[in-house]
């Protein structure tokens, strides 16, 4: 069920991801897009808060340990790379497509997935390296060397394609902290909300500073389905801290790869990006991570 609840989180990445890369075309402005995506998480979570008296009383226990400082500051960071996450969202996917997007997130994951696992950053605590993880990992390195064969590096700029991998990085740390978040307080939810406030505040102040580097975004655009990225965002924040005590870090992370890169195909087959990769990179992209995910399972149930 855990790894169901992950492949659940893939796919509503993959959706938010062209929906905010659209917007953030559209407003011209993709860390705006980014704040307007987390402003409408913000309210939707705000609302179902107020209506579950378990969740206040989460919220309540978060107040309580940041004033008496029982909490560590760090914790309440999980919002920044959400942040990272729908602000490459805005700038790269709506550009690149949505399954060259995925395939460098999924990397980044992977990778800084691995790495927490090993040190026990995560509340599942200390996951052993095996070799199927490691391969795992391999694997998700060479689907994004696979995604920077061919024209893609010609009709894209290289830091483009380098902010998927870093949004990746960040996913990986904010679940692990969210999920230590959630244990702390005994709320997924009081942690969600924490997450959204941060990552609010964070798009607020790079607003902010784009504005003054080039000028006002554009006008805001009549369409509702552009805001729908921040309710996927609330929703799949709140899942992964939920079932990321079960899982670990990376075999979250991986098995929301096959959600994520299954409907970035589809996406990206209905609804062409302008440098996406051609159609043999995006197969073999897929085949190679799906790969990553396969090999890197716990095929052993646990004693």
């Amino acid at each position: 069920m855990a790894l169901g609840g992950a492949v659940a989180i893939g796919v509503m990445t993959a959706i938010q991801a062209r929906i905010n890369g659209v917007l953030g075309v559209r407003v011209d402005d993709g860390v705006f897009a980014g704040l307007l995506s987390f402003s409408v998480g913000l309210i939707a979570l705000s609302v179902v808060i107020a209506c579950l008296p378990s969740a206040r009383r989460g919220v309540a226990r978060l107040w309580t340990g940041i004033r008496g400082h029982t909490i560590p500051f760090w914790m309440l960071l999980g919002g920044a790379c959400g942040a990272l996450t729908v602000s490459t969202q805005g700038v790269t996917a709506g550009v690149l497509g949505v399954s060259l997007f995925s395939v460098g997130v999924v990397a980044g994951q992977t990778v800084h997935g691995l790495v927490l696992d090993r040190i026990g950053f995560g509340p599942a605590g200390v996951v052993a390296v095996t070799p199927g993880r490691v391969l795992g990992g391999v694997l998700a390195l060479a689907a994004v060397g696979i995604s920077l064969s061919g024209d893609v590096l010609a009709s894209a700029p290289l830091w483009m394609l380098l902010l998927p991998f870093a949004a990746g990085v960040g996913i990986a740390w904010q679940a692990a902290t969210n999920g230590r978040l959630a244990q702390r307080v005994q709320s997924p939810l009081a942690a969600t909300l924490m997450s959204f406030v941060a990552g609010t505040l964070v798009l607020a102040l790079a607003t902010g500073g784009s504005i003054a580097l080039r000028g006002a975004p554009s006008a805001l655009p009549a369409e509702p389905w552009l805001y729908v990225g921040g309710f996927l965002g609330a929703a799949y924040i709140l899942l992964g801290a939920l079932i990321v005590a079960q899982t670990g870090v990376l075999l979250m992370g991986l098995g929301s790869v096959l959600g994520q890169l299954v409907t970035s195909v589809v996406i990206d087959l209905l609804w062409p990006a302008a440098a996406g990769p051609a159609l043999w990179q995006v197969i073999a992209m897929v085949l190679v991570a799906v790969a990553s995910v396969v090999v890197a399972l716990p095929w052993r149930r646990r004693r």
